[in-house]
């Protein structure tokens, strides 16, 4: 499926109904939300829809799309328009991306790999997750020319960022994401509930097993750290998961422990909890593609960023999911973009749900806006078909809001008029 003009895409869904066909996907987000629920396993569902704490930052992202309202104008010429905007010198259809999210196995059998083709299909850039569940290089061959960036998290091994960094040049990759606010997990009552934590399955670690750098660190001492120790059916299950997503034969991986022993290793050396901004010297010698730092909520933070040169700032709270009782992204913006005064790119990320928040994003500053639950939930629902559906609906909404506000374009997106009600 390709990106279609709204008012096509209008008029398709109409007439299939009128033959009594409706689309695969529920148009409205809570419909969408229950029913991926209804198709995904509780772990799967809790890890992707959890947030950390009494997810008050998830309910804070929203809270504050509501403040902002849009004035519409009127009388103004709007019947060409076009989304098309530059992100990094890349011409992209539309000021839409697709956040990394990981352990996406947990959500369809085709994970990544569907997510890609949808991007690839459509031209809009997705961002390849440190914790996919398939390597980088499978996915961008998926994507064809279509942009594709890199989600780092910083390991212990500096010699496995920098395995990270050549890897993510080699596939295509148009820049670096350093996730900064997942150092550490947050606290997470949804899966704590569950006591369910994939990565002791070996899942959303296909970054790790396939990439040379974390094979030699396999071979080193283990200090006996991150499996399960007491024998049981569920242990059982676990070693068995994490040996079949092993690369390789089953059972020679199972002979040699290769499953547990990659599962031990990417726990022992998963997060570096003591990085700090001289570090990103290390990262500009190692790679010259453009570093966006993720996870910036403070103007302070975001000045700093641009002192170190960054090439990109993106705003965002991981989804509520670290922090609870963190400010909300949108919050964030106006605030940053103020700092920021255009130098960079600006993106955000956390609790976007249609085409009208994404107008809001962009009259406040922002360069391009990130889609994450929601296209998880339409992969749960319908594979890569549902994904690119989902992005055709988001830019619908988004062309049809632009288009009755008064604005034509992205640029005049930028000059329309929004007014905080708090």
């Amino acid at each position: 499926m390709q990106l279609i003009n709204a008012l096509d895409r209008q008029r398709s869904v109409y007439l299939q109904g009128a033959s009594g066909t409706l689309q695969k996907l529920p148009f409205d987000f809570e419909d969408l939300e229950k029913r991926a629920q209804q198709q995904m396993h509780p772990k799967a569902w809790a890890y992707v829809a959890g947030g950390a704490g009494q997810e008050d930052t998830m309910q804070a992202n929203r809270t504050e799309f509501a403040r902002w309202r849009i004035v519409p104008r009127m009388l103004r010429d709007v019947e060409s328009r076009t989304l098309g905007t530059q992100l990094f010198g890349l011409e992209l259809p539309v000021p839409f991306f697709l956040a990394p999210i990981g352990v996406l196995e947990m959500v369809h059998p085709e994970a990544d790999r569907a997510v890609a083709q949808a991007a690839g299909a459509m031209g809009i850039p997705y961002l390849f997750s440190n914790q996919a569940s398939v390597p980088m290089e499978i996915c961008a061959a998926a994507m064809g020319n279509s942009p594709r960036f890199f989600q780092l998290y910083w390991s212990k091994s500096d010699e496995l960022v920098v395995s990270f960094l050549q890897r993510a040049k080699a596939a295509g990759c148009s820049g670096i994401v350093v996730t900064l606010d997942t150092t550490m997990l947050g606290w997470r009552p949804r899966d704590l509930d569950l006591a369910s934590l994939p990565f002791l399955s070996g899942m959303g670690i296909a970054q790790y097993t396939s990439d040379p750098v974390f094979r030699q660190i396999m071979e080193e001492p283990d200090p006996g750290t991150g499996a399960p120790t007491t024998i049981s059916w569920e242990s059982i299950r676990t070693l068995i998961g994490a040996t079949r997503r092993f690369p390789g034969s089953f059972w020679k991986n199972l002979r040699s422990n290769a499953g547990i022993n990659a599962v031990r290793t990417f726990i022992r050396i998963y997060s570096r909890p003591n990085i700090t901004w001289k570090d990103l010297h290390f990262l500009r010698q190692h790679t010259d593609l453009p570093i966006i730092l993720k996870g910036i909520l403070h103007p302070d933070d975001a000045r700093k960023a641009l002192d170190y040169g960054v090439d990109g700032i993106y705003i965002s709270n991981h989804g509520g999911r670290q922090v609870d009782g963190a400010i909300s992204a949108l919050e964030a913006l106006p605030g940053i973009v103020e700092v920021v005064r255009n130098k960079v790119p600006v993106l955000i990320d956390s609790g976007f749900r249609g085409g009208a928040d994404a107008f809001k994003a962009l009259a406040l500053g922002a360069t391009a806006v990130g889609i994450g639950r929601p296209y998880c939930y339409a992969l749960a629902l319908n594979g890569a078909a549902g994904v690119a559906e989902l992005l055709n609906n988001w830019m619908a909404d988004l062309e049809l809001t632009m288009g009755l506000a008064g604005c034509k374009s992205v640029d005049e997106i930028k000059t329309a008029t929004l007014i905080n009600t708090y």
